[in-house]
């Protein structure tokens, strides 16, 4: 968990308001994240942030401004079905 960051600007404090989730959390980028949205086999995502909400996640993969939202499995997972320009839309999305 020592590599798990925050959107610049951004406190988990006010995560959790936006989301409506108190108990989000910010997890450690070091997981498999697939956007499995697309079409053809699913495309691989190096995540730079990924942040938590029970079954749910939103992803921000390196060099990438999107935020990704999917599905969070137990073996620590995510697969990616749709994406937002803006983390608070995002958040608002969960």
């Amino acid at each position: 968990m020592a590599d798990a960051r925050l959107p610049e600007g951004w406190t988990l404090r006010r995560i959790r308001e936006v989301s409506g989730d108190r108990e989000a959390v910010a997890l450690d980028p070091g997981r498999t994240v697939r956007w499995v949205a697309g079409v053809g086999d699913p495309e691989t995502l190096r995540p730079e942030i990924v942040l938590g909400f029970h079954g749910l996640c939103l992803v921000k993969p390196v060099g990438d401004d999107d935020w990704y939202m999917g599905s969070l499995y137990d073996d620590g997972s995510v697969d990616c079905w749709t994406a937002y320009d803006d983390l608070y839309e995002a958040l608002r999305g969960l």
